[in-house]
């Protein structure tokens, strides 16, 4: 029972840890972006040794990810299937409101975007873990999907990444550079005149 009892704290331990070492890397990275950040600076910050950072992650790149599987990717997943929804209702009004809410999803992750974007640039690994990121996307959208003739598929697939990278883009130039003037109604408005019809399949256009 007592071995049982210290192994389990120890396991609580080690995840505390963890969790402490990914807040703090989270922090960093927010405030510094990626590549400014070192090991030596995520465990000064959480007060640890170099050590203990490499019992739970193999370097910088390792804990960004995790964050990464943590929040963003879990999360842009789920908002995909949610469009896979609203598509399959076929109201422009539900897409809007889908638009409205995935704008609020770059907000919630806005301050480790750039970090996210550095690692892509300098990080080969990074490169590859965003390419199956927005494949994964459509790839999510099964009634989407289904509803293209199969030997245009890869058409779907390349319309909802586009629609990813405009997102993305507009965004970055919209609330992050501020070189894009507009209030988020109207950015809803015209992103769901352009995107609305763009996503709808051969067999339900009109």
């Amino acid at each position: 029972m007592r071995t049982n009892a210290s192994a389990n704290l120890r396991d609580e331990q080690k995840q505390q840890t963890r969790v402490r070492l990914m807040e703090g890397a989270k922090e960093l990275f927010a405030t510094r972006g990626y590549a400014a950040v070192r090991v030596d600076d995520i465990v000064a910050a959480v007060g640890c040794s170099r050590a203990t950072f490499y019992l739970h992650f193999a370097g910088k790149q390792e804990i960004l990810r995790a964050i990464a599987q943590q929040g963003t990717l879990s999360t842009v997943l789920h908002s995909y299937q949610d469009l896979d929804r609203v598509l399959e209702t076929g109201s422009r009004a539900e897409f809007a409101r889908w638009m409205t809410r995935a704008i609020e999803w770059f907000h919630q992750y806005k301050d480790l975007l750039p970090a996210w974007d550095e690692a892509t640039a300098l990080e080969p690994e990074f490169r590859e873990i965003a390419r199956d990121g927005i494949l994964a996307l459509p790839n999510a959208m099964t009634a989407y999907l289904a509803a293209w003739p199969a030997d245009r598929r890869d058409e779907a697939r390349l319309r909802v990444e586009l629609l990813v990278a405009q997102l993305e883009r507009f965004f970055t130039r919209w609330a992050m550079q501020g070189t894009i003037d507009v209030s988020v109604e109207q950015a809803v408005e015209v992103l769901t005149d352009i995107w609305f019809p763009a996503l709808r399949a051969p067999t339900d256009a009109s």
